[in-house]
């Protein structure tokens, strides 16, 4: 198996994790916060998880040459535009659809399939990397 389907598929498989978190997240502080600061919250409580996941597993041994806090914030920053797919698809879905307002399990489930492949392509291109960027 090429070594970057193997990454993807680890990929796939920590993003299904994060997507178990970023639900848990949701449903345990929407009666606290509301659904918007819940879905926030979510999305960079399941970020995190993922990141130290990739870290240890996806991407073992790449990137190492960078400080831990240093690699976590490239990873937010690589994953910006992920995350603007994935929570755009979110939000529209909680917007336009109330059945999905009152059950975000269905949005963040389209958001995580939304943002897969601009995360993976970024992760390994700019945070998860022993050499300089191109």
């Amino acid at each position: 198996m090429p070594h970057s389907f193997a990454q993807f598929l680890r990929f796939g498989l920590v993003g299904g994790l994060g997507f178990g978190w970023d639900t848990a997240t949701v449903y345990l502080l929407r009666p606290l916060t509301g659904l918007t600061i819940a879905l926030l919250s979510g999305y960079f409580v399941a970020a995190t998880l993922n990141w130290l996941l990739h870290r240890v597993w996806t991407f073992r041994g790449l990137g190492r040459q960078h400080h831990i806090l240093a690699q976590w914030l490239r990873f937010l920053a690589a994953n910006s535009a992920g995350f603007c797919l994935n929570r755009g698809t979110v939000f529209a879905f909680c917007l336009f659809i109330p059945f999905c307002a009152r059950n975000p399990v269905f949005p963040l489930a389209a958001g995580a399939v939304a943002g897969l492949g601009a995360n993976f392509t970024l992760s390994r291109r700019h945070v998860f990397r022993d050499r300089p960027a191109p």
